[in-house]
């Protein structure tokens, strides 16, 4: 063998020391952005539950009332004919009610208790620690509630 073949040999491969200096390259970084992440998602699920409570319970719910003129005594009549007049549902497009983005089932009542005026109801997800009464639910009356704080 010559020694061009040689030298040729050993500049394709990288050195131990290339290969640490990149390791702690990208262990330096991921410490850096990976924490930044689990904060996003955190915050993303937040804002799940809000849209889901807004949005697709608010809007069932609100679609119920209309056609049958209260709402209704469970989230499941909004899936199941509860044999009321004027049913038009199913008002959610999904055979199961849906839990909130921590695998939680969502409580409900139908007269509500803070807003103060008859014919509200009551929606919340028990929010990231999975208890309701926290301090972090996302309900039906906290909608600014989460817009500033930092999960």
């Amino acid at each position: 063998m010559n020694r061009n073949t040689v030298n040729a040999k050993r500049m394709k491969a990288f050195t131990l020391i290339e290969l640490l200096l990149v390791i702690t390259i990208i262990s330096v970084l991921a410490g850096v952005v990976v924490p930044r992440f689990f904060g996003r998602s955190q915050e993303a699920r937040v804002s799940a539950a809000k849209q889901t409570i807004f949005g697709t319970f608010g809007i069932a719910l609100d679609l119920f009332e209309q056609d049958t003129g209260r709402y209704p005594e469970g989230l499941e009549e909004l899936i199941a004919d509860p044999g009321v007049r004027n049913w038009h549902g199913p008002y959610i497009k999904s055979d199961t009610i849906p839990l909130d983005p921590w695998g939680n089932a969502y409580q409900y009542s139908g007269s509500s208790e803070q807003s103060g005026s008859e014919g509200m109801y009551d929606l919340a997800s028990a929010g990231p620690d999975g208890s309701f009464g926290g301090g972090d639910d996302v309900t039906n009356h906290n909608a600014n509630e989460y817009d500033d704080e930092n999960y």
